[in-house]
């Protein structure tokens, strides 16, 4: 399921597989979000989101800082420059799609960009604790209110995934 995903994880195809891979579950121990979490499987828009950041993080040489843009200091200087299209074909892509994503989330975890392991760790916590159905769920959570609760879950969650 996860072959490709960074390709087809933000087409219309991705709703159909979703709708496939609960019905899965449901029929392996029953109803509702919490049994992702109990069998420490990321729903297909939370499986997205993971390959899609670590091509970002991979591949920082291709991407644009807002600082290095524009010299204003302004609150998004840290941010990823997003660069300006009209073409849905563009910003449904991996480039486009994983600038916005790496932009939305919370800055503890992005300031680990440069540690990849602790990264991709940390990344996975955070997205098993929250299980995204929805990719516009995740794009419009912002990252203070996140980490206030989840902040003093994570080692918690560290050891219940073993996963770091």
């Amino acid at each position: 399921m996860t072959y490709g995903l960074i390709f087809w994880g933000n087409s219309h195809y991705s709703n159909i597989i979703f709708r496939l891979q609960k019905r899965i579950i449901r029929i392996i121990v029953g109803r509702g979000r919490e049994y992702f979490k109990t069998l420490k499987i990321l729903p297909l828009q939370s499986q997205y989101v993971l390959p899609l950041l670590l091509f970002v993080v991979d591949n920082g040489d291709y991407f644009k800082v807002n600082s290095e843009i524009q010299s204003n200091n302004t609150r998004n200087k840290s941010n990823l420059h997003l660069p300006f299209s009209n073409l849905s074909v563009y910003q449904k892509g991996a480039y486009y799609s994983g600038i916005r994503v790496f932009n939305s989330l919370p800055s503890q975890i992005k300031d680990l960009s440069h540690n990849k392991n602790q990264f991709k760790c940390d990344l996975k916590i955070f997205l098993h604790f929250h299980s995204f159905y929805i990719l516009d769920k995740y794009l419009g959570v912002t990252g203070f209110k996140i980490l206030t609760i989840v902040q003093p879950l994570f080692h918690v969650l560290k050891f219940y995934l073993n996963s770091c």
